[in-house]
C-alpha cells in the first residue's frame, strides 16, 4: 500500500503530479489557464490581456506548447492579424517592457482570425496540438531567438533544430 505524504499547498486544481520511487511528489504539468515555464507559473489570461492591450485590443490566444527536451511549456501567442505589416521588433520591445521573461511569447502565430466558439470563447486546443509547426499557409509562425533578440520565421530547418535541441530557448 502506498502512503501519501502531505502535498504542498502551492499546487492548484488541475496540476498533474508524479510520484517517484521514494514517494516524493513532483509537478509535471499544469492544466487549464496556466502552465509552467522555467519553474514559474504563467497565467494565459493575464498574458492575453497584456498582449491584446499592446496590439490595440485585437484577439489573442496564449497557451503553452511542448518542446522536446525542455521542462515545462513554452509560451505561444496566436494573434489575429488580417494582413499587412506586423512590426515584430516593435512588438518585442513592447513585450519586454510589459511582461516578465518567463511570460514572454517564445513563439508567435499570426493568423487571419483566432478560433472562437459560438459564445466567443477562444479555442486553444487545436492551436496547442499543432504547436509551433505551421499547418496552414495563411498562418505565419515566429520564434524568439534569444541570442539575436528578435523574432524569426520558423522554417523547416529551424523547426528541426528546435525539436532536436540545437537551438537554445
Amino acid at each position: 500500500m502506498l502512503a501519501w505524504k502531505k502535498v504542498s499547498s502551492c499546487f492548484l486544481p488541475g496540476d498533474v503530479l508524479v510520484m517517484d520511487d521514494y514517494g516524493y511528489m513532483y509537478l509535471r504539468d499544469r492544466c487549464g489557464d496556466t502552465f509552467r515555464w522555467r519553474g514559474e507559473n504563467v497565467s494565459t489570461t493575464e498574458v492575453e490581456g497584456v498582449l491584446s492591450g499592446l496590439l490595440g485590443h485585437t484577439d489573442v490566444a496564449v497557451y503553452g506548447v511542448c518542446v522536446p527536451g525542455v521542462e515545462g511549456r513554452a509560451c505561444m501567442a496566436a494573434i489575429a492579424h488580417a494582413g499587412g505589416h506586423f512590426d515584430l521588433d516593435a512588438f518585442l520591445s513592447s513585450v519586454q517592457e510589459a511582461l516578465a521573461p518567463n511570460a514572454r511569447p517564445v513563439f508567435l502565430r499570426l493568423m487571419p482570425a483566432v478560433d472562437t466558439t459560438g459564445t466567443f470563447k477562444i479555442q486553444k486546443m487545436r492551436l496547442q496540438k499543432e504547436g509551433y509547426k505551421s499547418q496552414n499557409c495563411r498562418e505565419k509562425i515566429y520564434f524568439l531567438n534569444s541570442a539575436a533578440q528578435c523574432y524569426e520565421a520558423v522554417t523547416d530547418e529551424l523547426y528541426e533544430s528546435i525539436t532536436e535541441g540545437r537551438v537554445r530557448l
